[in-house]
């Protein structure tokens, strides 16, 4: 058995290639090349031939940004957030403050429009083809 049990769990993780990181996180090559000309996301370093590499850490980066934006936000919040996350000393709370409000009355509106999507299918599983005006046309409209 080669070194033991602490050496084993004291090894670093192994670089990752882009393409392993966009295997791994679920997205395309093209989304993390994307992400990172965005300032999203930066490989651990780059080899002589000019090939990335990524840490661990950037699959669950580029995770939290796709699930972000599916949740609604966009790039230039993902980004926000993720330099707080990174530097969290040189950012006070007063220059996300008015951005972290209208995020919150944004999302409270955004979960008051899919409850009533939620009811109108609801109502459409319950009365089925019958209704006379689709309830999904009237809840969205």
């Amino acid at each position: 058995m080669a070194g033991s049990a602490a050496e084993r769990i004291a090894a670093p993780a192994p670089a990752l290639s882009i393409g392993r990181l966009a295997g791994s996180a679920g997205v395309a090559v093209s989304t993390v090349r994307f992400y990172e000309r965005q300032g999203l996301v930066e490989p651990d370093e780059r080899s002589a031939a000019g090939y990335r590499s990524y840490t661990a850490d950037a699959v669950q980066r580029v995770r939290f940004i796709r699930r972000a934006q599916r949740l609604g936000f966009t790039l230039r919040e993902v980004g926000d957030v993720l330099r707080l996350s990174d530097r969290p000393e040189l950012i006070t709370f007063g220059d996300v403050g008015d951005q972290v409000a209208e995020k919150l009355v944004e999302l409270d509106q955004k979960i008051v429009d899919l409850q009533r999507v939620r009811d109108a299918l609801a109502l459409l599983i319950e009365t089925g083809p019958t209704h006379p005006r689709c309830p999904v046309i009237a809840a969205i409209t």
